[in-house]
């Protein structure tokens, strides 16, 4: 974890998953805004507390959240207002984040980047990528390549090194729920189901 301070009134807090896995938090119950993640965002403060003095009793906090690809958690909290209240119940805005796990959608710039990166799983300890998500499927539009990945199993093993390789070879498109909308009306699908496998299958 790495505190930052930006103003008296403001940090910025950086986590990676080792760091949930420290606090014996999994994935799911800290994007879901559990009463584990609430505990997470107590203790962050109190680090905050003691190593850049940056105290909150009796302020009103405001935290907003963005996840990125690489699996970093980025925090900025604000003090917006003096007034008595009690931290447990925080005001929480979450952002847009990179990574929907629901779906996720990564442009390659050619389809030699995307059979290099197919290559590259297919070379990797991995295991069964059916167990990473129900589909994930290829599409062309605008000269470059999008793949589509859809209902992410957050308890496959390799969640973390999946992501963190993909990120090498691609590029995460912002809200992919709309995106791929105009894929299904303007792009080319290339392979539908399955698309890192039959890769590896015609063209490793």
């Amino acid at each position: 974890m790495k505190i930052e301070k930006i103003t008296d009134n403001k940090i910025r807090i950086i986590l990676n998953l080792d760091d949930l896995e420290a606090k014996n938090i999994d994935l799911h119950s800290f994007m879901s805004n559990s009463i584990e993640s609430q505990s997470l965002f107590v203790d962050m403060l109190d680090e905050a507390e003691r190593t850049v003095g940056f105290y909150t009793k009796d302020s009103k906090i405001l935290i907003e959240a963005l996840a990125s690809s690489e699996g970093l958690f980025i925090f900025t909290i604000t003090k917006v207002e003096e007034e008595s209240s009690k931290r447990k119940n925080l005001r929480i805005k979450r952002k847009n984040t990179n990574i929907n796990y629901k779906k996720v959608i990564y442009k390659f710039e050619s389809f030699d980047e995307f059979c290099n990166f197919c290559t590259y799983i297919s070379n990797s300890n991995f295991g069964n990528l059916n167990s990473l998500a129900k589909n994930n499927s290829l599409y062309f539009y605008d000269n470059k390549y999008y793949l589509i990945i859809t209902d992410i199993n957050l308890n496959y093993t390799h969640v973390k090194g999946f992501f963190a390789t993909i990120s090498e070879f691609a590029k995460p498109i912002n809200h992919p729920e709309t995106f791929e909308t105009k894929l299904s009306e303007y792009g080319t699908p290339i392979m539908k189901r399955n698309s890192i496998k039959r890769c590896n299958e015609y063209f490793g």
